[in-house]
């Protein structure tokens, strides 16, 4: 039985989703510290509407840090079953090719954690600046 179709999906299926998932954090942090510089919250006049407008989006970067690690290890399971799999089917398989196999399979864990990391930061720090906005709001309503 050909396996291959394993290894494409976990080199293009996770590490692919993982990719895109980094590039839409990355977009809706640019997209969302950009409104935030740009916002005259004083124009706003009530706290809870100014509340929606800065949070919005920033549910998407927290799903996608909590989730992202579970993608990168589906994605190392796949790999390892692959590695076993092929051990299985040659006998003679070298313990070169074992390690490698296992180490290669980590690349999808540590996608997910890097995009995890980028994901929480960026999460973080919009919430921090939305949380000074809100303050200052309130301060100068007195």
């Amino acid at each position: 039985m050909d396996m291959n179709w394993l290894a494409a999906l976990v080199d293009y299926g996770v590490l692919g989703l993982l990719g895109f998932l980094n590039v839409v954090v990355v977009a809706i942090a640019i997209e969302r510290w950009s409104f935030y510089h740009r916002l005259d919250a004083a124009k706003v006049g009530d706290i809870k509407r100014l509340e929606l407008v800065l949070t919005r989006r920033l549910f998407v970067i927290a799903s996608i840090a909590s989730n992202a690690p579970y993608l990168g290890l589906l994605g190392t399971v796949f790999s390892i079953m692959l590695t076993f799999h092929r051990m299985g089917v040659d006998a003679s398989i070298g313990t070169a090719s074992i390690m490698t196999g296992l180490a290669l399979a980590l690349k999808a864990t540590a996608a997910g954690l890097f995009v995890a990391l980028v994901a929480v930061v960026c999460y973080n720090a919009l919430l921090r600046k939305a949380k000074v906005i809100t303050l200052e709001w309130e301060i100068a309503r007195g």
